[in-house]
């Protein structure tokens, strides 16, 4: 087990990402692939990487992802949310900084559920007059 360790989780829409955050050379790790594999596109990347950069960070830590549920957008905002609170267990200080910038606030938005009588949340059956 690595000399210190830090757990987090973070939530967003249905996916869940539970992080272990270590001293190291700034690995990232998702499931078992590399960072830039798992998240392709530069918006995911820098989602996921944005609170590392506030906390100038980028190379410090080692980062396991374990994340599920979900598309990409909602696990890389869930592994934002993760490392964001683990960055906070490391150093209390960089807690005004993150908060600043939204990084600390659990998106509470969830898909709403389809009503019955409806062919989905909102949409209506065509209605006829005649």
């Amino acid at each position: 087990m690595p000399a210190q360790e830090f757990i987090a989780t973070g939530r967003r829409k249905e996916a869940v990402a539970r992080i272990r955050m270590s001293p190291g050379t700034g690995k990232i790790e998702v499931n078992g692939k590399a960072f830039e594999e798992y998240f392709p596109t530069a918006n995911l990347q820098g989602a996921v990487l944005a609170p590392l950069q506030i906390a100038k960070s980028t190379n410090v830590f080692d980062i396991a992802v374990n994340a599920h549920g979900g598309g990409a957008n909602g696990q890389a905002g869930a592994v934002r949310l993760a490392i964001a609170r683990a960055l906070i267990i490391t150093d209390a200080n960089l807690r005004g900084a993150l908060k600043e910038q939204g990084f600390l606030t659990r998106d509470p938005r969830m898909k709403e559920r389809k009503k019955a009588g409806q062919p989905g949340a909102r949409k209506r059956f065509q209605f006829s007059k005649r």
